[in-house]
């Protein structure tokens, strides 16, 4: 086991046990993992050959194979410029950095999604937590968490992403 992957394996039992503490309340996430996967007229469908073509190790590992990036390693984590982020799957924009906040976490954090159908959610039960995993909407890649815990934002929300498999583009 790496030092990173127990700093990442401590940070998220942290968050998990805050999280814990306070009854989630996500009703509108909850109505989207209870419908699965969203039926769109722009689905990406890929092989995992295909993925495995247009991604770099790290963001397939991370998007299709459900990976997660270091705590404090992301190339967006301390990132403040003005713009949106998209899907490296896909394309599929996914949020704003009007939306971004500084959370401490580790990973960028934002309290809202670019737009209500950009992305979707199902449990996650993975190494023995229960989180709210967050998928692209378009093409299904996992993008990270999302947790109730966020302080002063409008939602309550931390959406917390891994930013490898975000592509930043800047406003004009």
């Amino acid at each position: 086991m790496t030092t990173s992957w127990i700093a990442y394996a401590l940070a998220g039992l942290a968050l998990v046990s805050v999280a814990a503490l306070r009854e989630i309340d996500m009703d509108t996430l909850k109505q989207q993992e209870a419908s699965g996967s969203p039926k769109r007229p722009d689905k990406v469908i890929r092989t995992d050959e295909e993925w495995q073509k247009r991604l770099t190790p790290e963001q397939y590992r991370i998007l299709r194979k459900k990976g997660t990036e270091a705590a404090f390693c992301s190339p967006l984590y301390d990132h403040k410029k003005e713009g949106s982020y998209f899907c490296v799957g896909c394309d599929l924009e996914l949020f704003r950095s009007d939306a971004k906040f500084q959370s401490g976490t580790g990973w960028p954090s934002f309290f809202q999604p670019a737009a209500k159908d950009a992305i979707w959610t199902q449990t996650d039960r993975a190494y023995g937590m229960i989180r709210t995993e967050v998928l692209c909407a378009r093409c299904d890649g996992h993008l990270g968490h999302v947790f109730n815990d966020a302080p002063k934002t409008a939602t309550g929300l931390r959406y917390c992403i891994n930013g490898e498999v975000l592509r930043f583009v800047p406003n004009d």
